[in-house]
């Protein structure tokens, strides 16, 4: 029997691939020694309680202190939950962590007056302020932003103790993190040949996508056994989730934790609604991917170890990273010089955390800071891979666009259109890979990978999304979430989302148990808009050119400066609009008639 294939340790990871943390504290001491001025920050904001309201040069003068103290805890954050995600088995770098958290918490309670006393001060005096003050117009808009929630803003009093338990409102997450990535453990799966393979939460995709249906079932059955053994703990965990959403929802007034998240985005509650409904009306086209899939793979029944292996097995190779930069580098071309030569930047001075090593996070994201984003990846060397690095550079070259060109108080862009630049770029990227093949089969290839995305990105999420909707009305009824209640739903919606040709087991009942996004309070569905808005985006930019490509790095620059309904609709797409989902499928429906056209034979 062949040997396990090691994983590397985070010191055998050569300096080349590994994220510039260096760039942010050079080391845990200086990030201590700054650390420790939060105390004085503190004291100082703490200092302006009960004169917000006393005239336009007090409050602008909290302004500025408030944006220069939010700066300083990005930068220490970023340092401490970078680090923590290199190895999630590292304690100093956790305790670091929580430490940050407690220390962030705290600053929060001191600063906890501020809300309410703006929301106190008239619009007419407001309006005299930057009469008086004209450097307050600098905090315009977060103000006008902050005083639409007028509603749901509690007393002083009342907010400092909300803000006191923001701590413990994280401990689901916090939990969940810890128990997935750091304290579960699987036996290898086991390929037809009887070889080994380690299995693990950031190896588990990558060996559904294997050839060998072996090697698929048994990482299959693995994963899901190993979630099932603890069915228990993980919807304690979930439950008590949702049991804070729903208590902060309510402590605000807010009909129920769904209003009260996209309130925080400016999001209209009807745009979630919408998409669900939206992708009910186009389920048709998904099950007809389903059954094309079984059809090609050649199985009497098709189960979930089937759904993520390339249709086209023999086209798929390994893409070293080199070619996957420069891949990435060549499609993103309609963008422009300026836009490339930041990516360039990127991928020369170290943004991205490239390989995968033991302890490290699972998945991949883009952190923004304002030296420069920072991109945790696993690299594989598949096409996902390169689509992955396609995708959170987008995210890492918005956050840079936004920091360069707004004030870091309008800098941080809103969840809803998060998930809008790095879909984009994986958009332009197929389309780029589209435009190079001249052969059948390799071109069948590729558009199955974009169908791939498409079931991925918006039928998959929004499945999600319904998921969160529903087990959240279950709580805001007052039932539990038990293993078994869990279960039951996410079962019922998979069949619903498949269709009769897939085969939906036991197993695939527990997937809810892995999925972080379930801590995010109500943000997958982010990622089926997101990805509508993106296709409607990238297809202008290739129809329009230097017009299209202005207004969507317009919409990249501008952070949180307008709604983002307003930034997108800058863009050229409106979400308020059923058309970007069903234009979206619309497309989806076209290439798997072209798919099922270049497979008839």
């Amino acid at each position: 029997m062949n040997e396990t294939k090691k994983i590397r340790s985070r010191e055998e990871i050569p300096a080349e691939d590994k994220w510039a943390i260096e760039d942010l504290y050079a080391t845990d001491e200086a990030w201590e020694q700054e650390l420790a001025t939060l105390a004085e920050d503190q004291s100082a904001l703490a200092s302006f309680a009960g004169r917000l309201g006393q005239d336009g040069q007090t409050l602008r003068a909290y302004l500025e202190k408030m944006e220069q103290v939010n700066a300083k805890a990005e930068l220490l954050g970023n340092y401490c939950m970078r680090r923590a995600d290199e190895d999630t088995r590292n304690a100093a770098y956790q305790a670091m962590t929580g430490k940050f958290m407690s220390v962030v918490v705290a600053l929060g309670a001191a600063c906890s007056f501020d809300t309410p006393e703006i929301m106190a001060i008239p619009d007419e005096v407001l309006e005299g302020f930057y009469a008086a003050c004209p450097g307050l117009e600098r905090y315009r808009r977060y103000l006008t932003n902050l005083r639409r929630r007028k509603a749901h803003t509690l007393s002083a009093a009342e907010e400092k103790l909300l803000a006191a338990a923001g701590e413990m409102s994280q401990a689901p997450d916090t939990i969940f993190g810890s128990f997935v990535d750091a304290d579960m453990t699987f036996p290898d799966a086991v390929d037809g040949a009887g070889k080994k393979h380690p299995l693990t939460q950031g190896t588990f995709v990558s060996l559904e996508e294997s050839p060998d249906r072996d090697l698929r079932r048994s990482a299959y059955e693995n994963f899901y056994d190993g979630f099932a053994s603890f069915k228990n703990t993980t919807a304690a965990i979930l439950n008590a989730q949702n049991k804070q959403l729903k208590f902060f929802a309510e402590a605000r007034k807010y009909e129920n934790a769904l209003e009260a998240s996209l309130d925080g985005s400016n999001v209209p509650v009807s745009v979630y609604r919408n998409l669900i409904e939206a992708v009910h009306q186009n389920l048709d086209k998904m099950h007809r991917y389903v059954r094309l899939r079984k059809k090609l793979l050649g199985v009497e029944e098709l189960h979930f170890y089937d759904i993520y292996t390339p249709l086209l097995a023999d086209v798929n190779r390994d893409i070293p990273y080199a070619e996957a930069k420069q891949t990435v580098y060549d499609a993103l071309y309609p963008l422009g010089e300026d836009y490339r030569a930041i990516l360039k930047e990127g991928f020369e001075n170290r943004w991205v955390d490239v390989y995968q090593n033991l302890g490290k996070r699972s998945g991949a994201y883009s952190a923004g800071a304002a030296v420069h984003p920072f991109v945790l990846m696993n690299y594989n060397g598949s096409l996902d891979s390169q689509f992955t690095l396609a995708h959170e550079m987008g995210h890492a070259l918005h956050s840079y666009l936004s920091n360069k060109h707004q004030n870091p108080i309008d800098a941080d862009y809103v969840l809803f259109v998060a998930e809008v630049a790095s879909t984009c770029n994986e958009a332009l990227l197929m389309e780029y890979l589209l435009g190079k093949t001249t052969d059948k089969r390799e071109r069948a290839y590729f558009i199955n990978h974009f169908l791939e995305q498409f079931k991925g990105t918006l039928y998959r999420q929004t499945m999600f999304a319904e998921f969160e909707l529903n087990i959240g009305q279950m709580v805001a009824g007052g039932q539990t979430l038990t293993a078994d209640v869990l279960c039951a739903e996410y079962k019922r919606l998979n069949e619903m989302y498949f269709g009769p040709d897939m085969v939906v087991d036991d197993r695939i009942a527990m997937e809810w148990a892995r999925i972080p996004h379930f801590y995010y309070n109500y943000y997958v569905f982010q990622y089926a808009t997101g990805y509508s808005a993106a296709i409607a985006l990238s297809r202008r930019i290739l129809k329009e050119g230097e017009p299209a490509v202005k207004d969507y790095l317009g919409f990249l620059s501008g952070g949180c400066s307008k709604s983002p309904i307003d930034l997108l609709k800058g863009a050229g797409v409106d979400m308020t609009s059923p058309e970007p989902v069903n234009n979206a499928l619309q497309l989806f429906g076209e290439l798997l008639d072209e798919m099922e056209a270049l497979t008839r034979e």
